[in-house]
């Protein structure tokens, strides 16, 4: 419980059986934290066993892809704020309550790892990883200029908290499946007048495997092109009612 208000954590799983078990025994320790929902993503190994096993609820989501396990946690969670964090163990739990503090005064609370003395040695944030980030969060800036004035410089963090009331505003505006799912939430965000604001989170060397956006430049590319188009449609093509979901 974080004020009175109860606090569930999501947290996406694809293959992630190497880092899980660690991830959700440290966030156990959290004591804002009431319940820890891990999304099985179709995974193919003992993520969802293992996740079961350190104490997080597990809900299965057959849509593949990091927006819809996102959504099918953020769904499934009962607490009145919602965070969201990676299962990677790049993302620390003692950020839970700077996050949760910031949401008295906004909808969301978005996390920045591009900070520098907030990146550890090892963590995936390479130069042009943090700089295309910047870039990019820095458009969707200049895109919500006005009325907004945002200030962001982090599009790609998914260590975010915001309340069960924003999440259902926002929820019909959501329709991306992949990781420009991170910035979607954001316009979406911005679309229905909610403030947001942004604060350095530690960002960590990643506990096991790879990351499945990030770990080459190409894939880096790929998912950059990705999230401008959903920045651009968001902006210049919804500005009243959302558009219907593609078939």
């Amino acid at each position: 419980m974080f004020r009175d208000r109860s606090v569930s954590l999501v947290i996406p799983a694809y293959n992630e059986e190497e880092t899980i078990r660690q991830v959700v025994e440290e966030f156990r320790q959290e004591p804002h934290l009431d319940e820890i929902v891990v999304v099985d993503n179709n995974c193919k190994d003992r993520t969802a066993a293992f996740a079961a096993a350190a104490g997080a609820r597990v809900v299965a989501e057959g849509r593949p892809g990091y927006g819809a396990a996102l959504m099918a946690g953020l769904d499934a969670a009962k607490g009145d704020i919602l965070v969201l964090v990676e299962a990677d163990g790049s993302f620390r739990a003692r950020d839970v309550v700077k996050l949760l503090v910031y949401l008295d005064d906004a909808g969301m609370v978005m996390g920045t790892r591009t900070t520098r003395q907030m990146v550890e040695q090892g963590a995936n944030m390479r130069f042009l990883l943090r700089w295309g980030n910047v870039f990019m969060a820095k458009f969707l800036q200049l895109c919500w200029l006005r009325p907004a004035e945002p200030r962001f410089t982090d599009v790609g963090c998914t260590y975010r908290a915001l309340s069960k009331e924003t999440w259902r505003k926002i929820r019909p505006r959501l329709r991306e499946t992949g990781p420009a799912f991170s910035p979607e939430m954001m316009c979406a965000a911005l679309q229905e007048r909610c403030r947001i604001i942004e604060i350095p989170v530690t960002y960590s060397q990643r506990l096991g495997g790879e990351s499945k956006h990030s770990d080459t430049f190409t894939r880096q590319a790929r998912t950059a092109l990705k999230m401008f188009r959903t920045i651009c449609r968001k902006r210049f093509l919804e500005r009243g009612a959302p558009l219907p979901p593609r078939a």
